[in-house]
């Protein structure tokens, strides 16, 4: 049975989560608030104005949208973050976009995700913060989110990661509070964090696994807030021609990609395409091994991936994704970019871009040359992170090729930006899609124990994917219920 949350589990559980919640002067936000902040109480607003956006303060949970103002503190709300590539960067004449997810707490989306799947527990009593510790398993920021809202929330967090993860993530884990669970190998190796989850399970009935791969609340947050928010920029920046050609997604853990879900139901035309390492082109050849694109878990489909909605998937080799990265960030390769005739805040902006990010834009290029897009066309994508969380990753780069030169800048510009091709890239027939829905098979029936029966409901009930998206309603039913228990709402009034 594919879990619905729409009722109180457990009321004990609940009582004294409130309790918990009332004593910590914890105020839960709707999922509408963080889609719509013009919908938050003016008094949390005024508070807000006090509070740096990564401080470990439980209002910063209100801050978890596409929207906030682009500070590190005081800042408060505005439109969704964006940035449009110009096409002498991309070579493409199809207008590229991309949300950008620096301005979130903690740096990248996934507070959103993680959000997504911890509140539903707490408010339907599932989960026991002054006994329950919530574990993230993670190829990226998606502990990092777990962790960050596990802490503004008054629980504890234990974060599962490959051991070959950059420092930065770790380090930031630690000064955090969590545990923190370093597993062999690296971005691709998902399995041997699947395995850690299974000893947590034997081993620590107080541990609850939030695994973003089958929770569905991770995809129903991108659902409900990602997708508004490009709907939202293309309506801001469309012109009489425009057409949203396509959504281009890194599949990870399959949350972000199901705000293509949502723009189908606005824009029937809509492609939507699924970007995945060249290394481990698991949808595109079934294929695997270790890649470099931090924030991309592979060698499986994820169990929330709703396949049936995905037109096609693009591979990128993780090198053009990485000589890129020191293009847009070295000193030189910003001069190589100003004589294109980008302005020097233009190529600073490039800085907003992650190394999966720089994936999604090769991937967002390879689907216009493909679908041989025009100047009409409108391609939106997702920058989840920024360089921030990547020194290391740069400075590794230098300590193994040395110092970047302007000959390197030209060579990664030409060769790994412009000369994108539609190669490794396929649409996806309707047999195809289904043969990429059966690899879930090995993973969560064989692996994880999922039910033969519910992975054939995955793929053969038409009407059970607006159901787990439409859950997002009741949770907000049950937020503002939970809220008026604590009455903490009530107090700042």
């Amino acid at each position: 049975m594919i879990p619905i949350i729409d009722r109180v589990v457990d009321q004990k559980i609940l009582e004294k989560t409130v309790a918990r919640f009332r004593d910590k002067n914890i105020i839960l936000p709707t999922f509408a608030e963080q889609r719509d902040p013009g919908l938050i109480p003016g008094k949390i607003k005024d508070q807000l104005k006090r509070i740096g956006l990564w401080d470990l303060h439980p209002l910063n949970l209100f801050r978890i949208t596409w929207k906030n103002e682009p500070r590190e503190k005081g800042g408060l709300f505005g439109g969704v973050n964006y940035l449009e590539l110009p096409p002498v960067l991309t070579g493409v004449q199809a207008r590229i976009v991309l949300l950008i997810g620096k301005w979130f707490p903690t740096g990248a989306h996934k507070v959103g995700a993680a959000y997504g799947c911890l509140a539903p527990r707490l408010i339907s009593g599932q989960f026991d913060p002054s006994y329950h510790k919530g574990v993230w398993p993670s190829t990226g920021n998606y502990c990092r989110g777990g962790a960050f809202d596990s802490y503004l929330m008054g629980c504890t967090a234990v974060a599962i990661l490959p051991e070959e993860m950059s420092r930065e993530r770790f380090d930031w884990l630690r000064e955090i509070g969590a545990e923190v669970i370093a597993t062999p190998g690296c971005e691709s190796n998902v399995k041997e964090i699947y395995d850690k989850c299974w000893e947590i399970r034997q081993t620590r009935p107080d541990c609850v696994i939030f695994n973003q791969f089958d929770e569905f609340g991770n995809s129903c947050w991108h659902y409900f807030n990602t997708g508004a928010a490009v709907e939202e920029v293309f309506r801001t920046i469309a012109g009489p021609g425009s057409s949203l050609a396509a959504y281009v997604s890194a599949t990870g853990s399959a949350g972000s990609i199901a705000a293509g879900d949502y723009l189908r139901t606005v824009f029937p035309a809509l492609k939507v395409v699924a970007a995945e390492a060249r290394q481990c082109p698991t949808l595109l050849q079934n294929g695997f091994g270790g890649h470099r694109i931090e924030g991309i878990g592979d060698k499986h489909v994820p169990w929330i991936h709703n396949v049936r909605n995905t037109d096609a998937v693009a591979a990128i080799d993780d090198e053009d994704c990485l000589r890129l990265f020191r293009l847009f960030n070295e000193p030189i390769g910003r001069e190589r970019l100003a004589g294109l005739g980008l302005a020097a805040a233009q190529a600073e902006q490039l800085e907003l871009l992650g190394i999966s990010c720089i994936a999604n834009v090769l991937a967002a290029i390879k689907a216009a040359k493909h679908f041989e897009m025009t100047g009409d066309d409108i391609v939106f994508t997702l920058a989840t992170d920024s360089s921030a969380l990547y020194g290391s990753r740069l400075q590794e780069l230098r300590d193994l090729h040395g110092a970047y030169t302007p000959l390197q800048a030209a060579c990664d510009l030409e060769r790994c930006l412009w000369g994108q091709e539609d190669d490794h890239f396929r649409e996806l027939s309707y047999c195809e899609r289904k043969a990429v829905h059966n690899l879930k098979y090995f993973t969560w029936v064989e692996q994880q124990g999922k039910e033969i029966a519910d992975l054939n409901q995955l793929w053969n009930d038409r009407s059970l994917w607006p159901r787990l998206f439409g859950q997002v309603g009741r949770w907000d039913e049950m937020i503002r219920d939970f809220n008026e228990r604590t009455g903490l709402l009530k107090s700042l009034s």
